[in-house]
């Protein structure tokens, strides 16, 4: 029985409001805003601090500098006492609450690499939700974004996420076979999220039989 949603979404496509929809018809618990104010509260940081690394490398420049501290006496002495707030702390701390919620259990959780985390869970239903380009920089500049940012966002932000799973999971973002359901999000919202619930409930009935 499915008791966990992961919703991976290519930026501007609609996703996050899709898994909120989802996560309000079911009852569950939504984990996105929620899930970057609890790696927040864990790190001891303002949650702008774990937005600015999410879903992201760090650049090669400080991943240079922060190799040469590990190895330098300097850095050895001092590192215990330094709070550094990067992406693979973050990516730890984040691993670490996903599989928390996905223990817990009706919940709803979007990216941040959930769907490779817990890609060994038989509760675990995995969605990718996407869309055309035009559509994603149409939404962006709907939701407040000029045409200029929102062409530079919709190019870099999934840029970011699939360098980001290529790191850290070794494979090429999304990589499709990791997902039980991808959804154009061009079909509309209540279409999306009646389609992601057909399918849980033909997938169950699969599993049953």
């Amino acid at each position: 029985m499915i008791r966990v949603i992961t919703i991976e979404r290519e930026y501007g496509s609609g996703g996050a409001e899709i898994a909120s929809e989802l996560a309000q018809h079911l009852g569950w618990k939504l984990w996105d805003q929620l899930l970057t104010n609890e790696i927040a509260r864990l790190l001891e940081c303002d949650c702008g601090a774990v937005e600015k690394h999410e879903e992201k490398r760090d650049p090669l420049y400080y991943r240079l500098l922060k190799g040469f501290l590990r190895g330098s006496y300097e850095g050895s002495v001092h590192a215990p006492h330094a709070k550094i707030v990067d992406t693979e702390c973050i990516r730890e701390v984040a691993e670490k609450v996903v599989k928390g919620a996905a223990e817990a259990g009706n919940c709803v959780i979007v990216g941040r690499g959930s769907a490779y985390y817990l890609q060994n869970r038989s509760d675990a239903f995995h969605t990718f939700v996407y869309a055309p380009f035009e559509e994603k920089v149409r939404r962006l500049e709907a939701g407040g974004k000029n045409q200029e940012e929102a062409l530079e966002l919709a190019e870099t932000v999934d840029r970011d996420r699939a360098d980001f799973i290529m790191q850290y999971f070794g494979v090429e973002w999304p990589d499709r076979h990791k997902f039980h359901l991808m959804v154009n999000s061009t079909i509309g919202q209540k279409a999306a999220v009646d389609t992601i619930l057909k399918s849980i409930d033909l997938l169950d009935k699969a599993v049953k039989h």
